[in-house]
């Protein structure tokens, strides 16, 4: 069976493989993404992202139980930490959803930041498309939990949550992050603390401040309180997730359209970025130049790294 087949078929090991050659950046697996292409567009794409120790893993461990018991299936990105020793991922998130393993209508990948900022890893957008061709219902991804620069799940995303907790000076965060610009829908996740109820007062006044910065002024910022550990508030955040996906999708809209268009967007922009600097990396080599020696005249300020960036600009002209 052709390559492309197996995947769309949903066959685990041909898709395990395929994302293991884009993390890795396998030549092979640009043709695989482009052959896959018409087969994309269909997947709801839900985004989890919030500080570290807020509890995305278990919640989108409930959540995916919850898509499960509908009969959906569901694909699971956990962008973890990057090993400092192996480039790896540390596998916190799969830890966490353990019992999904043996479910063939549940597939996870951990996957490494590797450096890169923004909360998700530069291949996410692609693993994406790979498990939404292969007929996932839902495919939910968890950001690394690095702090407030994790926006670009909101262009990842057609539906974007953002998770706190009580105690942790989540407001304050909040403004500074610009969340309600990117945030559709809050969860006070570990409700049973204490002052979750304080928390969820001082979103409302922000989702109220917020309405005027949004980009979407037809969706108000939706609050949900859960303690994910317990199940508790799974059902309600589900049946708000399904009331965005149907505002987007509503006869006559354009949101969803809108939504996909971001996604496409940044995966464009992402990959004429890569492709242009293998290319400068090429020209530079062809030329007889190493850059380590161009960094070598850095360093011996026998010039400088503007001046060799537009020596090289210059170059492809």
């Amino acid at each position: 069976m052709d390559i492309i087949q197996q995947i769309v078929s949903g066959d685990v090991r041909t898709i395990a493989r395929v994302l293991r050659d884009i993390d890795d950046e396998l030549p092979s697996s640009r043709s695989v993404l482009q052959r896959l292409h018409p087969h994309t567009g269909k997947a709801h794409v839900i985004g989890f992202t919030g500080s570290p120790g807020v509890g995305k893993s278990s919640l989108v461990d409930q959540i995916a139980t919850a898509y499960r018991k509908e009969s959906k299936t569901v694909g699971i990105l956990a962008v973890d930490p990057t090993s400092p020793f192996t480039g790896g991922a540390i596998l916190g998130d799969r830890i966490r959803m353990q019992r999904h393993f043996l479910d063939p209508g549940v597939f996870i990948r951990s996957l490494a930041t590797r450096g890169q900022f923004g909360g998700l890893s530069k291949s996410t957008n692609d693993m994406v498309n790979v498990l939404d061709a292969a007929g996932k219902d839902v495919v939910l991804v968890e950001t690394v939990g690095v702090g407030q620069d994790e926006v670009e799940i909101a262009n990842s995303a057609h539906t974007t949550v953002l998770v706190m907790v009580p105690g942790m000076g989540d407001d304050i965060q909040a403004i500074k992050a610009g969340v309600m610009e990117i945030g559709n829908i809050f969860v006070v996740n570990k409700a049973d603390r204490e002052g979750s109820r304080k928390t969820v007062r001082e979103l409302m006044n922000l989702v109220e401040i917020g309405a005027r910065r949004r980009n979407d002024e037809n969706w108000e910022p939706q609050i949900v309180e859960t303690e994910a550990v317990k199940g508790r508030g799974i059902d309600k955040l589900c049946e708000t997730i399904e009331s965005h996906k149907a505002y987007l999708q509503a006869a006559g809209s354009e949101k969803w359209r809108e939504a996909s268009q971001k996604r496409i967007r940044l995966q464009l922009l992402g990959a004429l970025r890569d492709e242009a600097f293998r290319a400068i990396l090429a020209r530079i080599e062809k030329s007889g130049d190493s850059i380590d020696e161009i960094v070598r005249r850095i360093v011996a300020r026998e010039s400088d790294p503007y001046t060799v960036v537009q020596q090289i600009v210059d170059g492809l002209r």
